[in-house]
C-alpha cells in the first residue's frame, strides 16, 4: 500500500487535487488510535480510502504537532472519506481550483527525507551498489532540493531558504521491525519555470518515505502585492 500511483505527465498535472485536514487531540491520538509513530499515521490515513487493499497509494500526508491537537494534512487525487475514528468537526476536505496552480512565485514548506548514494563502507571500501545515507549539511541539502527543484520545473530563493532539522523519526512495521527516517523541513520561496511539471511534482511529491509523511509540498500564493 505504499506505492504512489504513476501517471503520464500531462494526465498528473491536470488531475484534481483535493486538500485534507484533520486535527487529532493528543489524548486521542495516544489513547484510542495508539498511534506512535509515522507507520500508524500511515495506517490511519489510509482508512480515509477505505475499499482499495492492495491497491496503489494516490495521496501524500503531513503530520505536525500544534499547540493542542495533531494537524493531519492530506493531498490526494481522490476524494477522501472522513473515517470512522475521526469526529466531524475535526475533518475538512476541498478541492484545490486549477486557477490555484496560474501563479509564478509562491511561499512553500516541505518536510522531506534527503539522502544520498555513498559507494563505500564504514571500512572505505568501494562497494557495488552503495547504501543510502541521510543527507545533513546544509550546502548539500540546498543541492538536493534544487535537483529536485529542476526535475519538478521550478527554481528555489536560495536567499529566502531556510533548512530546519526535525531529527529522526522512528517505526516500527508489524509489530517488530523498525525504520528510521531523517526529517529536514525546508521553508522558502520558489519561482514555476514549467508549470505542467510543478503540477505533476506537486501531486506525486518530492523524496523518499512519502508513506511516512514525507514530501508534501505546502503551497501559498504570492500575490504581486507582497
Amino acid at each position: 500500500m505504499s506505492t504512489l500511483t504513476t501517471t503520464a505527465p500531462v494526465e498528473a498535472a491536470t488531475a484534481t487535487l483535493h486538500l485534507t485536514q484533520i486535527l487529532v487531540s493528543y489524548e486521542d491520538a495516544v489513547r484510542l488510535l495508539r498511534i506512535r509513530d509515522t507507520y500508524d499515521w500511515h495506517q490511519r490515513v489510509w482508512q480515509a480510502f477505505g475499499g482499495r487493499d492492495g491497491g496503489p497509494r494516490d495521496f501524500l500526508v503531513r503530520v505536525d504537532r500544534k499547540e493542542e491537537a495533531y494537524r493531519v494534512l492530506i493531498l490526494s487525487r481522490s476524494t477522501p472519506a472522513k473515517p470512522d475514528w475521526c469526529p466531524t468537526d475535526c475533518f475538512g476536505t476541498k478541492k484545490i481550483p486549477d486557477e490555484f496552480f496560474e501563479h509564478r512565485c509562491y511561499r512553500f514548506t516541505l518536510l522531506a527525507n534527503p539522502t544520498k548514494k555513498v559507494r563505500s563502507n564504514k571500512a572505505g571500501e568501494r562497494t557495488k551498489n552503495g547504501r543510502r545515507v541521510p543527507v545533513s549539511q546544509r550546502e548539500e541539502l540546498i543541492g538536493w532540493l534544487e535537483r529536485k527543484a529542476q526535475i519538478g520545473g521550478f527554481a528555489i530563493n536560495v536567499d529566502s531558504l531556510r533548512t530546519i532539522p526535525r531529527g529522526r523519526e522512528f517505526f516500527h512495521k508489524d509489530g517488530i521491525s523498525q525504520g528510521t527516517h531523517s526529517a529536514v523541513e525546508f521553508q522558502g520561496e520558489l519561482t514555476v519555470n514549467d508549470p505542467v511539471q510543478f503540477r505533476t511534482v506537486v501531486a506525486a511529491g518530492i523524496g523518499s518515505a512519502k508513506a511516512f509523511g514525507f514530501g508534501l509540498l505546502v503551497l501559498a500564493p504570492i500575490s504581486r502585492a507582497d
